[in-house]
């Protein structure tokens, strides 16, 4: 049996929790939300790195489907709530193949049904507009964890692609965490800066997740992790989500990003606009500038450093697939993981192993984060705090 037999044969058994999809974003920019448009249960090779036949051929048993919003729309509560609305939409449309979850047990139920458990996940701070009652109502509708920022500041937290200005988390970003700790939510922290990652280490009661995060020590890129980041999450419990997005895990890609990004602002663009013209002003500057390409062994590269650092019972994956323009060789969208697998197991990672990366600790660290709010919910109200009482 080769290892990528071996791999899609452990994929049955235990298979990939993915920490971040930006299906929904992908389908609000391409077709606005129409999903016979873009059906997801037939092969949308040519527009989407996500549909259903791909994540059954990838061995994907859970996805946190990303309700993310840009930080610069100037109202991002109602866009977040039509994202969440397109993923319970999905999940309607397709019920013998995704099941809503909110509870580790309820991945394990879908699991067991065969079904990929469908969770959410709001990816930054800027969705709750700076109100704990919308952080509470995000919950309420499924929302089951929140990136405390995205590429920006909030104004409690920051960032790790902006210039610094709370040094980490304000008093009001602590209370969020708490917030989200009595909730059961998880505290992603991919995208902030380090700062911030070691304040909401400091406050969390709960374990932390970076849902699409890879190490700062194989790749310098400021949204990765940093190795004492990293030794952090055993006492924690938390769970570090390897991403596969080039510019992230491989140094060559990083520089070349930063130039073609450039480019895209020049031509008037934003540098994550994903549209058609954008794109068109993407691949005229990869062809004069030939695109590094980073290959699964880049992958695992980032993974073998990360268990050396903070142990395989804290790893995942997060391929932050369609909500990237380019991916690694190998991993090309969501059918690609078997691929990662039989790489880590000719690397000598054992089956043992694996089943707690794709599987057991994205699990864990969900149920964990229900014990901790059930302990709180018992003696702690529902929080009151507002950013002008606690920061001024």
């Amino acid at each position: 049996m080769t290892s990528l037999d071996r791999a899609r044969e452990l994929l049955r058994e235990f298979p990939v929790v993915d920490g971040h999809n930006d299906l929904p974003w992908a389908l609000r920019e391409q077709v606005h939300y129409d999903l016979a448009a873009r059906d997801i249960a037939v092969r949308q090779d040519a527009h989407l790195h996500t549909d259903l036949p791909r994540l059954r051929e990838g061995g994907v048993g859970a996805q946190y489907w990303s309700v993310y919003v840009r930080s610069d729309l100037p109202d991002p509560v109602p866009a977040t709530l039509e994202q969440i609305d397109c993923v319970r939409r999905l999940i309607d449309r397709h019920p013998r193949d995704l099941g809503a979850a909110l509870t580790a047990a309820d991945m394990e139920a879908a699991r067991s049904e065969g079904r990929i458990a469908s969770l959410m996940g709001a990816e930054g701070g800027h969705s709750i507009a700076n109100s704990l009652g919308v952080l509470r109502g995000l919950y309420a509708l499924g929302v089951r964890y929140m990136t405390l920022t995205h590429n920006d500041n909030v104004d409690w937290a920051d960032s790790a692609t902006d210039e610094p200005r709370a040094g980490g988390l304000t008093a009001f970003g602590r209370e969020v965490v708490r917030e989200m700790n009595r909730l059961g939510m998880l505290v992603d922290l991919s995208h902030v800066a380090p700062t911030t990652m070691r304040d909401a280490l400091d406050t969390s009661t709960a374990p932390v997740i970076f849902s699409h995060s890879s190490s700062r020590a194989v790749c310098d890129h400021p949204r990765n992790i940093p190795d004492d980041v990293l030794e952090r999450l055993p006492a924690n419990g938390g769970v570090a989500m390897v991403t596969f997005v080039p510019k992230f895990v491989l140094q060559a890609a990083v520089d070349w990003t930063a130039a073609a990004d450039d480019n895209l602002r020049a031509h008037g663009f934003h540098h994550l606009d994903g549209t058609a013209e954008a794109m068109k002003v993407h691949q005229a500057f990869e062809e004069g500038h030939p695109r590094p390409v980073a290959t699964v062994a880049t992958v695992a590269d980032h993974l073998d450093h990360m268990r050396e650092v903070a142990g395989v019972d804290h790893l995942g994956i997060g391929g932050d697939y369609d909500g990237t323009a380019f991916t690694p060789e190998g991993l090309a969208d969501v059918s690609g993981y078997p691929n990662l697998l039989a790489e880590l197991l000719d690397r000598g990672w054992s089956r043992a192993d694996l089943a707690k990366l794709t599987w057991q600790n994205a699990v864990r660290v969900l149920g964990a984060a229900e014990d901790v709010s059930r302990a709180l919910r018992e003696t702690s109200a529902p929080s009151h705090a507002t950013l002008e009482a606690l920061d001024g």
